[in-house]
């Protein structure tokens, strides 16, 4: 019997067959949750929780920048609509960086996040209302396109079509609903899963392996039970334990060794953090496992994170918008700039800005804007 079926059978789950439905499989397109348990369940598992808010967050903090195209010139618009809500937020109650970090965090748990596209009267963006994937089913029309139902836990059901939403989405099965990651990897999170309730459930009992009490003669079944419930009411539990036992009868206490499962736990428990920062391709010392860390890993563990993770998921999210929110074919794009994770340290950035300098690429102020500091003919006139 292997590590994840000793654990498994401790917890209580009963061995799969390769033809049953993984516990951490996507039920149905357009439920938010999972067979078995909920993505709030998943966030219990604090690497899938670190993760999440590591990715949803840092995406929240970047730069939002609407940008207007003409010919193939390229200039910021700070009066769209758009840049409106990112400077004082997409609705009454929440601000840009709450909206962004709900969606991402409901789109890597769940495998889609969704929200409603506000306009006014004439058309013109006025906010965006963020609506919980778990509350909402998905049917397809006879058009081919999407219909999305949300129920707002009042009784009240609205349907929503394609172009009144931003959908976005994990990698699909079918192009259309986006499929949980942690759904894809079922066996990978259960195994993770069952060593957290094994761990738990050996903290509970003090972290003490168990033993052997020993009578020198015959005891009956009765006997037998009390004493077991007696022991185990006295000593049970980690709030007992290292408390004094007491022996009578001729009764004698001999304890077990440690197993070699029990001794296995904690690497286990590691392994599981690195498996789950492997499937949301997250650098582990970002959700603080520095088991393998040093200097130089560190320093371009934040590089690595924006380039091969949160690259991806900003170019999602711009595209997105480009479908849903601008006008087709409009002048008009959003961009979530990264550049300040791939800055790197600050002698590696301005080496690289003296080689642009000198071979006329960039100019000083332009220098000075990737830096974040106004022209300097602004500086002066200012001062």
């Amino acid at each position: 019997m292997g590590m994840i079926d000793r654990l498994a059978a401790f917890a209580g789950f009963e061995k799969r067959s390769d033809a049953s439905e993984p516990s951490w499989a996507a039920l149905a397109p357009g439920i938010g949750y999972m067979a078995g348990t909920s993505a709030r369940v998943a966030e219990n598992l604090s690497a899938v929780l670190a993760c999440t808010n590591v990715i949803a967050e840092a995406l929240a903090y970047v730069p939002a920048i609407t940008y207007r195209r003409e010919g193939t010139t390229r200039m910021e618009d700070p009066a769209h609509p758009l840049q409106r809500l990112v400077r004082g937020g997409v609705n009454e109650r929440q601000t840009w960086p709450d909206f962004i970090s709900h969606l991402v965090a409901s789109t890597l748990l769940t495998g889609n996040g969704l929200a409603e596209i506000e306009r006014s009267g004439n058309g013109r963006l006025s906010g965006f209302t963020y609506l919980p994937w778990g509350s909402v089913t998905v049917a397809e029309l006879s058009s081919g396109r999407l219909a999305y139902d949300y129920a707002d836990g009042r009784g009240k059901t609205r349907r929503y079509l394609e172009g009144e939403v931003i959908h976005l989405r994990d990698r699909t099965d079918d192009g259309k609903i986006g499929r949980s990651r942690l759904s894809r990897a079922a066996d990978t999170v259960d195994g993770v899963t069952l060593a957290h309730a094994h761990a738990r459930a050996f903290l509970g009992n003090g972290a003490s392996p168990s033993g052997v009490i020993e009578h020198p003669g015959t005891m009956t079944g009765d006997q037998r039970t009390a004493l077991r419930t007696q022991f185990a009411e006295r000593h049970g539990g980690a709030s007992k334990a290292g408390s004094t036992l007491i022996l009578d009868g001729g009764l004698t206490w001999k304890a077990a060794q440690i197993s070699p499962e029990d001794a296995e736990l904690l690497e286990t428990r590691k392994f599981g953090t690195e498996e789950i920062c492997r499937l949301f391709q997250v650098p582990p010392p970002l959700v603080q496992d520095y088991s393998n860390n040093t200097f130089t890993n560190s320093e371009m563990a934040g590089r690595w994170f924006a380039m091969f993770c949160l690259a991806s998921w900003a170019r999602k999210i711009e595209a997105e918008f480009a479908r849903s929110v601008f006008p087709v074919n409009g002048p008009h794009e959003l961009e979530l700039d990264l550049s300040g994770f791939l800055r790197g340290d600050p002698k590696t950035r301005w080496d690289a800005h003296k080689i642009a300098l000198e071979a006329g690429v960039l100019d000083p102020d332009e220098v000075r804007q990737l830096e974040g500091w106004n022209p300097r003919n602004q500086e002066m006139s200012n001062g």
